[in-house]
């Protein structure tokens, strides 16, 4: 099969480029320049129009086409909505979208409403506001860790698509998860985040902790997931859960849950796409105490 995947200009994306072809498959890049490691390491690429293009779609449509891409697996926050709103009408082109419905997206994407739908279903999370009384400042649609800053109280802060939060110190940690098409969770894979730069984790460790698998799990019961999603959260030293945010999408750091468990391209490929049950009897058990660190490798075109 043909996978599309976004932004393989990302330091991260080498990867998921290499699970989809240890897979088997066809792993069919796309960034907005080809003068990236994507083009090089994929098997075939597309130049993809920038964000504020006026036929963006239509372009995007007449590229999978023309490369016959069978499968995409968003990885763009400033796409996942419009992939999500697209999903059914690809699918009638039999191309599947591995993404989460459009009400799932967009509550994740908005901080606000993260905020108050973890309120609901009784989830600690760090206390929020529209209005700038908490040390923590940051936009309300943020991407990528970008526009986050301590509030000092002594300036003025135009709070026009941002929110305020409390500080939470600990340990921080993001789990990878892969969600089966009935939103069951597949693998739930909690790792310690060691070292982050420009808000990709480069240092990490696999461990084994019950009660975020718990928490995860009763997040998932309350709303629906599809394939590969990402949670981030602390642990307080008291040890005290307090969840940050839920990213709707596969990330830069799912290398480590990956390898931690299997080539997850095949179990989306078999339940998500094929639509064929998981044997829950034979996944892999989880390799706790895994360790990744990441580095630089050039490429000479």
């Amino acid at each position: 099969m043909n996978i599309l995947i976004e932004a393989t200009g990302s330091l991260t994306s080498g990867y998921l480029i290499k699970a989809i072809q240890n897979a088997g498959h066809r792993a069919v890049g796309s960034d907005i320049t080809d003068f990236n490691h994507g083009y090089l390491l994929c098997d075939d690429f597309i130049v993809m129009p920038k964000c504020d293009d006026n036929e963006l779609w239509q372009k995007i449509e007449n590229s999978l086409l023309e490369k016959k891409i069978d499968i995409v697996i968003p990885s763009f926050d400033e796409t996942l909505e419009e992939w999500a709103k697209r999903k059914e009408y690809f699918a009638k082109l039999k191309i599947n979208i591995i993404i989460s419905e459009l009400h799932t997206i967009n509550k994740f994407q908005d901080k606000w409403e993260t905020y108050k739908f973890f309120k609901d279903i009784g989830v600690n999370t760090p206390k929020t506001s529209l209005e700038a009384i908490f040390s923590i400042v940051k936009p309300r649609f943020g991407i990528g860790g970008k526009g986050i800053f301590e509030n000092d109280f002594n300036k003025l802060i135009n709070m026009t698509d941002m929110i305020s939060q409390e500080k939470i110190d600990g340990e921080e940690y993001t789990v990878d998860c892969l969600f089966d098409l009935n939103g069951k969770p597949i693998y739930i894979v909690p790792r310690i985040r060691i070292d982050v730069r420009d808000g990709k984790s480069t240092k990490g460790q696999v461990v084994k902790d019950e009660k975020i698998n718990e928490l995860v799990t009763k997040i998932s019961e309350n709303i629906r997931f599809i394939g590969p999603i990402n949670f981030q959260l602390f642990k307080t030293n008291n040890g005290e859960l307090v969840m940050i945010e839920v990213n709707p999408r596969i990330a830069g750091g799912m290398a480590l849950g990956i390898a931690a468990t299997e080539n997850w391209i095949s179990l989306i490929i078999n339940n998500i796409v094929l639509g064929k049950p998981v044997n829950y009897e034979k996944i892999n058990p989880i390799k706790y105490g895994l360790k990744m660190v990441r580095y630089y490798e050039e490429c000479f075109i």
